[in-house]
């Protein structure tokens, strides 16, 4: 089955494992007024979900991709994920210096699975 396979498998479970951590990470900043120590441990516990699902990412997929890769992958799955996350849940907007930087840290993925050097 080709979604099972370790090119694609990885791949959809870092999706999943970054739409908790963006939520771990960024959904307490919707509630400023909740305490600290209850912002803390809710994004603890989303965040077990997240390494349910980045710790199997990594391992069926190394071998298949190299850490680097890996790491690009996700990178760039985070940041994908994290610019829909401000736009739509934090209500922020996307400007030109936040969409260059992505691009720019998207281009540095870009070389490190097509860089001249390899």
């Amino acid at each position: 089955m080709p979604l099972l396979s370790p090119a694609v498998l990885p791949i959809l479970l870092l999706i999943g494992s970054n739409l908790f951590m963006t939520t771990a990470w960024y959904g307490h900043l919707k509630y400023p007024s909740a305490p600290l120590w209850i912002a803390v441990m809710a994004s603890w516990g989303i965040a077990l979900v997240e390494y349910w699902l980045a710790v199997p990412a990594n391992r069926i997929g190394y071998g298949t991709y190299t850490g680097a890769e890996l790491k690009a992958i996700q990178e760039v799955i985070s940041i994908t994920i994290f610019v829909g996350f401000s736009v739509l849940v934090l209500g922020e907007k996307l400007t030109l210096n936040t969409g260059l930087g992505f691009i720019l840290i998207g281009l540095g993925a870009f070389f490190i699975f097509n860089g001249p050097f390899k």
